[in-house]
């Protein structure tokens, strides 16, 4: 493709054909996203109408390493053709410019060495607008073939027959030149376009290259280097020291320390031992270990990671939409803006004007392509997508990206969020008269087993540790957001919070309210447990803050943003822990309705929302808010429904991916103004505007060269993204 056109065609032609619900095609990225009815229609076929309009796609599975090497075989032929045009571009530049009039043969040396810049190095303008005149359709390609396709024809006509214009008084000007330096520019232009936008992916290059092509296996008690491919689930994986992990798998013998940065962010290496999990793209430090394969090839970690990269890069965002309606009448516009601009030479032009028509004309043809315009958001999506990973900022897709940069709200749940997300029981506090406390602890260990709530979790790790044992319960329920109720032999227990038990009438003992005040104050959850009359037992449960938790929301207010935290917390705990990490708002005791009908509060304030969660619990917040952001080390759900996913469960992360899309977006928006800016100025030139004022008309070649910088510096500008501080 070379232009925002070329991709708006065949967008349009796949989106009208019979059995597609949606397609949409990266420009930047040259990649199609296309959702379609099998039975109606075949990915064959769909390849069949994209080939009408002059272009192909790839349908057949193609490994990451063949795909680069197709696109450095494009690469490696654009070049040779660029350098071509621009070696013979060059004699042709210095005999029209200076020696015009000087050798008798000097038209048709140019036109010797024109014809192959045209018909070889240039025959890809032509091919892309025959393809698309035949649908009725034009893009850059139409320009380009349009521009030095009539300047070529009216040059060669000058040059074979020159006395036509000079019997009525005119002179035969011929602009080889001007055809010869336009393809060389557009050429260079587009070569170092290509190479810029190869830069721009380069993070998926980078993730693609954290997994190894070979690896040790061991079958049958021998040990095979095999393609990583050729990996079966469940075969033993050899593992040396300093040796990238290959698979998902779990440790079946010996002891390591492996660097997962790539995956949490955190620089300190992890002790793996037989049983414990490893992924893919890590690297193994120490130890020699044998891994059990669970997950190969594209079911790795890495391989969702590279996925979720590559759908965010190819997605658009919505001021694109915008843009791809531009792009797809802009090519027409300019054909009529030409038309009308040859016609006003013919009419008001003076002695020469059908030389200042013809070369106005072929001006507004060239300068007009609307690559820049095509360019300016896809690739700097590319980038910042790219760059978030780079940064352990997984993003879904370009929406998101572009809704964060106008958030001024951020939510976050309380525990798994702010808090490590895994408590541990601190303190126990019995009733003064509660008898027989060990087979009390058995009943309220045996219910506490049954949930998997991080609470429950807990208080099953505190009391198995101590060689409990778990009894059946006759009866369990879970009750949301308040506790768990279980009957033992005919009698009813409870566990969870004071609301719980006084809307269950049960009396509360005034020293156990006391002691549960006190540990709330530290922080701590207190967990009530109690028989239908009266509680028997408070117990506190501590959830350690995150190191990173309170420079992270120091870091959100400093970037402009109010910070409101949500817990089904006591209120008392959700203060203490608010106080300690410098949260002025937030909100306790809340079930899952309760946090989104938070932020749809918020939302009905007028502020633009961000929730960050980790859990089942926070899933509907989530689906809620304008951006929602999961933490990396939470529930599947809640990283299903986010749009931006932290790798790492650092509150840090959270202003990072604020900046970054605010960066994004800046870079978008300064993109587009350059874009239009340039077209807004140059057409307007091209087209003469100037002349009866000035005298000044622009030069072909100039707007040749003036057409490749726009689209170089756009392509340039998106790729400072990649230094940005975040």
């Amino acid at each position: 493709m070379t232009c925002a056109s070329c991709a708006n065609s065949i967008q349009s032609m796949l989106n009208t054909r019979e059995g597609v619900a949606e397609a949409n095609v990266n420009f930047a990225g040259k990649t199609l996203q296309v959702a379609f009815n099998e039975k109606e229609v075949t990915p064959a076929q769909l390849r069949e109408t994209v080939q009408e309009i002059g272009f192909d796609i790839l349908i057949e599975e193609t490994t990451q390493e063949e795909l680069e090497e197709r696109q450095a075989n494009a690469l490696a032929q654009l070049r040779r053709k660029t350098i071509f045009a621009g070696a013979l571009a060059l004699p042709v530049f210095v005999l029209g410019m200076f020696f015009h009039d000087t050798f008798a043969w000097g038209n048709w040396a140019m036109l010797i060495l024109t014809a192959p810049i045209l018909l070889w190095a240039g025959q890809r303008f032509f091919v892309g607008a025959w393809a698309q005149a035949r649908h009725g359709r034009a893009n850059m390609d139409t320009l380009v073939a349009l521009s030095t396709g009539i300047a070529f024809v009216f040059s060669v006509f000058n040059t074979v027959y020159p006395e036509f214009f000079l019997q009525r008084g005119l002179m035969p000007h011929v602009y080889f030149e001007a055809v010869a330096v336009i393809i060389a520019f557009i050429l260079l232009g587009k070569y170092l376009e290509e190479g810029a936008k190869d830069r721009s992916s380069s993070a998926i290059k980078k993730l693609m290259g954290l997994q190894p092509k070979t690896v040790r296996v061991l079958r049958s008690g021998t040990e095979m280097e095999l393609k990583i491919e050729e990996v079966q689930l469940g075969d033993r994986v050899v593992l040396l020291p300093g040796e990238r992990v290959p698979i998902d798998g779990q440790v079946a013998a010996g002891t390591t320390y492996v660097d997962e940065s790539m995956l949490s962010g955190e620089p300190l290496p992890v002790q793996k031992q037989q049983g414990d999990t490893v992924f893919a793209g890590t690297i193994n430090q120490k130890g020699s270990v044998q891994i059990i394969a669970q997950k190969t090839g594209g079911e790795t970690m890495l391989a969702h990671i590279i996925k979720m990269v590559q759908e965010a890069q190819g997605s658009k965002a919505p001021v694109q939409k915008l843009v791809d309606k531009i792009a797809g009448i802009f090519v027409p516009v300019v054909l009529v803006i030409a038309v009308l601009t040859f016609a006003a030479w013919l009419v008001f032009g003076g002695q020469a004007y059908l030389t200042e028509a013809l070369l106005s004309t072929i001006s507004v043809l060239v300068i007009a392509c609307p690559c820049a315009l095509g360019l300016a958001t896809p690739t700097a999506i590319m980038v910042g997508v790219g760059r978030g990973a780079e940064n352990g900022i997984l993003i879904k897709d370009a929406e998101s990206l572009e809704h964060a940069h106008k958030v001024n709200a951020v939510i976050l749940d309380k525990t798994g969020t702010i808090t490590l997300g895994k408590p541990s029981v601190t303190d126990v506090v019995w009733a003064q008269d509660a008898a027989d406390q060990a087979k009390l602890e058995t009943l309220f260990f045996s219910m506490e087993a049954q949930s998997e709530h991080p609470i429950a979790q807990a208080v099953y790790t505190f009391y198995k540790e101590q060689g409990q044992q778990a009894l059946q319960p006759d009866t369990f329920n879970s009750l949301t957001g308040l506790g768990i109720e279980a009957a033992f032999d005919g009698t009813r227990y409870l566990a969870g919070n004071e609301k719980l038990l006084r809307q269950q009438g049960v009396e509360l003992p005034e020293h156990l309210l006391q002691a549960a005040r006190q540990l709330q104050e530290d922080a701590k959850t207190a967990i009530f447990f109690a028989n239908p009359e009266q509680a028997l037992a408070v117990f506190a449960v501590s959830d350690p803050i995150k190191p990173a938790a309170a420079e992270g929301i120091k870091a959100l207010h400093e970037a402009g943003l109010d910070v409101y935290m949500l817990t089904g917390d006591n209120a008392q705990t959700a203060a203490a822990v608010a106080r300690q990490v410098g949260v002025e708002h937030y909100q306790a005791e809340l079930m899952p309705t309760d946090k989104a009908d938070f932020v749809k509060r918020l939302q009905a304030e007028g502020k633009v929302v961000a929730m960050v969660g980790d859990g089942i619990n926070d899933a509907q917040a989530l689906a809620t808010a304008d951006v929602s952001i999961a933490m990396g080390q939470g529930t599947d759900i809640a990283m299903e429904v986010a749009g931006i996913t932290l790798m790492r469960s650092d509150l840090t992360q959270v202003a990072k991916a604020v900046k970054l899309s605010r960066a994004t977006v800046s870079t978008i928006h300064q993109n587009l103004f350059w874009a239009f800016f340039y077209n807004v100025i140059c057409i307007p030139l091209a087209a003469g505007v100037l002349f009866p004022f000035t005298g000044f008309l622009l030069n072909p070649m100039i707007a040749g060269g003036a057409m490749a910088l726009s689209s170089v510096s756009v392509v340039t500008n998106s790729l400072r993204l990649r230094s940005k501080k975040l």
